[in-house]
């Protein structure tokens, strides 16, 4: 793993624990368990850590986008197994993406490049939807993944006072899918 990779890293989980306030270089090499100055000889700005972590928050995403399906039901068992794993063991990049998706409120700069990976991911879930047999791919990816993404949400903050089941998220992104290509969704 290069330095800067575990420095990306080290951001995500000092976004997810301390939040954006709580990012700072120094923060940062202490997560990292690096010498001081580490993260500032690689990342000279606050924007070059923040861009260089969205960048890596979309690369680990792309590298588990579900492999192809060959019908709803596996489609929607496959990301919920993915979801499942964001709300638990990959939790922290998920609190890291709502602090960095909060802060490009604010950051043009920085929004340019949460939409380039948020773009890539929806052009790989479009991809597994046409597979799938889902009519009009591209823009059922648009809706699923702001579903998924306001699911997540809901799990993860708290927003329910329990958390889904692997059972129970294949269940509400089957009907979502289904009700956005005019299928029933009880398959």
């Amino acid at each position: 793993m290069s330095r800067q990779t575990r420095i990306t890293d080290a951001a995500i989980t000092t976004l997810a624990t301390e939040g954006m306030r709580g990012l700072t270089h120094r923060a940062v090499d202490r997560s990292a368990d690096l010498p001081e100055g580490s993260t500032s000889y690689y990342f000279r700005t606050r924007l070059a850590l923040l861009t260089a972590t969205v960048e890596r928050l979309a690369e680990l995403d792309t590298e588990e986008v579900p492999a192809p399906a060959a019908d709803l039901a596996a489609l929607a068992t496959a990301l919920a197994t993915s979801m499942q794993k964001w709300m638990t063991t990959d939790r922290d990049r998920q609190l890291a993406r709502y602090e960095l998706t909060l802060e490009a409120t604010r950051r043009p700069e920085l929004r340019t490049a949460l939409v380039r990976g948020g773009d890539t991911i929806r052009a790989m879930v479009a991809e597994l939807l046409h597979g799938a047999g889902v009519p009009s791919p591209t823009d059922r990816a648009q809706l699923l993944v702001a579903c998924i993404d306001g699911l997540l949400l809901d799990q993860i903050s708290g927003g329910r006072d329990r958390e889904l089941s692997r059972e129970e998220l294949s269940s509400t992104i089957r009907r979502v899918v289904a009700a956005m290509s005019g299928q029933d969704g009880t398959s």
